[in-house]
């Protein structure tokens, strides 16, 4: 599996990011991760819509918290052709209560703890720490990639105003 040492980094600190760069124009790949009751969600499942897909490290962290619950927001005003899932290490019992605690009720929060299968595909698996580095992909109804924004420095949040630009393209 392909290495990327240096390609993010948490307070300054370089960290090795494993798998492809995945790029604007690539097919998207398929990926299976759990949803909050267990069961196996598959990208493919969504085809037909835009999907956007968010990484964060951990929904229990004061950036990640933040992100997501503005992807929720901007999901509202999306219309039902948009999917908004956010990706983590986080297990699903904890994204659940984080949810409900967050009122978060418009994002799909999925689990890649099991076997890294979002990590792994997408490249933003953190070598390191195991858990996700923070990035956003938007894929078109086509599923063709038409945005990628890996965030350089962890503990920043995403550009969303690129990636909602990018879903109304």
């Amino acid at each position: 599996m392909a290495e990327r040492p240096g390609a993010v980094t948490m307070k300054g600190t370089p960290l090795t990011l494993v798998g492809p760069a995945i790029s604007v124009g690539d097919a998207a790949p398929d990926f299976e991760a759990l949803n909050n009751d267990l069961q196996p969600v598959r990208l493919s499942q969504f085809k037909g819509k835009t999907v956007i897909l968010s990484s964060v490290p951990s929904l229990d962290t004061p950036v990640c918290d933040m992100e997501t619950r503005r992807f929720n927001q901007e999901a509202e005003k999306l219309g039902d052709d948009v999917v908004v899932l956010t990706i983590s290490m986080d297990l699903p019992f904890a994204q659940k209560r984080w949810c409900g605690a967050a009122g978060v009720t418009r994002v799909l929060t999925l689990s890649d703890h099991r076997d890294a299968s979002f990590g792994q595909t997408y490249g933003v698996l953190i070598k390191e720490l195991r858990l996700l580095a923070r990035a956003v992909f938007v894929v078109a109804k086509d599923g063709i990639i038409k945005h990628v924004q890996l965030v350089k420095e962890l503990t920043q949040e995403p550009d969303y105003a690129a990636v909602l630009n990018a879903v109304k393209l």
